[in-house]
């Protein structure tokens, strides 16, 4: 463990209290259930598209682009069963498991072999779903585009990261699309990698981003400050009572009963997006094994890492987030070379991960990604609005949708499919409006 500096223990002295998820303070309780998943949480659309803004007058669409993360999946290695299930075996033979402690190794068991069937990282059935509803909804939202593209022969470009689950979700996404009209199907192109474009944050743009994982002496000693604090070992403690013998927990390390609750939050967090490979279809129960402001514990440490290491993060760096400029710039010419009329294209698709939407979001100023924080007022829930499972749960995704009248191009922003302002500074066409100008967005965003 590291030492709590003395200005962050100040400032957390305050906060501790007050940093779980609003349920804490009585805040709506599938909203707050749902913050404690964090990026694992599986997705929802935030808006119904009978509730869209109508575009002006005389607008028709021209053009969409995504985005988008890739599908509810598998853990990504089998670890925190392997570590939790040699704990759960080393209880049971010293008969120093609880009741729920006897139920909790068989169903751990049966979780990790539906993980290894499917293949550790791979697509669940549900994330297959969620793939696959998204690409009909945007069918759905924009009919009379995708009856141009296929009219007029345009071309619908599908790229991915060329990691494994999201090159299943981009050729899902797109023989779905296909399926809401299959004159669509000649025009989908083969699912091409651009490493450089969606996985920057391991390629040669990220070069500066990864030293600073690995060498920030800022960032270690806050995220371990952040961590080591008594509620962690209290929540610690509370996930492993339920499961062992108050003498077979108090006789672990500190440190150890720190890992241990960790593997247990890591299998709850990711059961969900299992749900559909659990035995009854309906979810493996996991969160009989947690407590509600334990897992809300827990949750917000995972977003407290993904907030440093990918979100807004230090108020005087932008390190975090400025590499995914290169998917930015991409979304922009697109959309000028459609206006410029040098583009084929109809729809421009692209699928990722949360290494590149979290950063995406703090550097286009997305709701929940505005507010960085600094060294003496670290990221609490109290204090900041940044959540995982808002910002990127799986299968999130950002969408631009292109409008033309003559030779004026509007552009509306859909984030997890709800209408969604751009940053502050950049104006719409009237007040309260989703709707902006295209050379509007370029002064805003500095590209002119």
């Amino acid at each position: 463990m590291h030492r709590v500096t003395p200005a962050l223990a100040t400032a957390l002295g305050a906060l501790v209290l007050t940093a779980l998820p609003a349920h804490a303070s009585g805040a709506a309780p599938h909203l707050a259930h749902r913050d404690s998943y964090g990026t694992k949480a599986t997705y929802e659309p935030e808006q119904s598209a009978h509730t869209y803004q109508k575009p002006p007058s005389g607008f028709t669409p021209v053009f969409t682009e995504n985005v988008s993360r890739h599908g509810s999946r598998s853990a990504t290695d089998g670890e925190d069963a392997d570590l939790i299930l040699a704990l759960w075996d080393k209880a049971e033979v010293a008969g120093e498991l609880t009741g729920k402690g006897e139920e909790f190794g068989p169903k751990v068991r049966a979780l990790q072999a539906a993980m290894a069937k499917i293949g550790y990282g791979n697509l669940s059935g549900l994330g297959k779903e969620e793939i696959q509803d998204t690409a009909v909804r945007m069918a759905q939202r924009l009919p009379s585009l995708f009856t141009d593209i296929a009219k007029n022969g345009e071309k619908i470009d599908v790229v991915s990261s060329g990691q494994g689950r999201a090159v299943d979700s981009a050729n899902l996404y797109a023989g779905a699309l296909a399926t809401t009209d299959p004159d669509l199907t000649p025009l989908i192109g083969a699912t091409r990698t651009d490493k450089d474009l969606l996985y920057f944050h391991k390629a040669a743009g990220g070069a500066a981003y990864r030293d600073y994982l690995a060498n920030d002496q800022r960032l270690a000693s806050t995220l371990a400050s952040l961590t080591d604090q008594p509620r962690t070992h209290q929540a610690a403690h509370g996930v492993l009572r339920r499961l062992f013998t108050a003498p077979f927990v108090d006789a672990l390390a500190p440190a150890d009963q720190v890992a241990a609750a960790t593997a247990v939050y890591n299998l709850y967090a990711i059961a969900p997006a299992m749900s559909e490979e659990s035995p009854d279809g309906e979810g493996w129960g996991m969160n009989r094994y947690m407590s509600v402001s334990d897992a809300a514990w827990f949750g917000y440490l995972g977003d407290a890492e993904d907030f440093y290491e990918k979100g807004p993060g230090f108020a005087d760096s932008d390190i975090t987030y400025r590499m995914a400029g290169v998917l930015l710039d991409d979304f922009f010419q697109q959309v000028e070379a459609k206006k410029s009329g040098t583009s084929t294209l109809g729809a421009e698709l692209r699928f990722t991960h949360a290494e590149e939407i979290i950063p995406l979001a703090a550097l286009m100023g997305l709701p929940g990604s505005t507010a960085p924080v600094t060294a003496d007022h670290p990221y609490t829930y109290a204090t900041n609005p940044w959540r995982g499972a808002d910002v990127a749960p799986l299968a999130s995704n950002i969408q631009w949708d292109v409008f033309k009248k003559g030779d004026d191009y509007l552009v509306r922003m859909l984030y997890n499919e709800k209408e969604t302002a751009f940053k502050q500074g950049c104006t719409p066409i009237k007040k309260g409006s989703k709707f902006y100008d295209l050379t509007e967005l370029e002064h805003c965003f500095n590209r002119v």
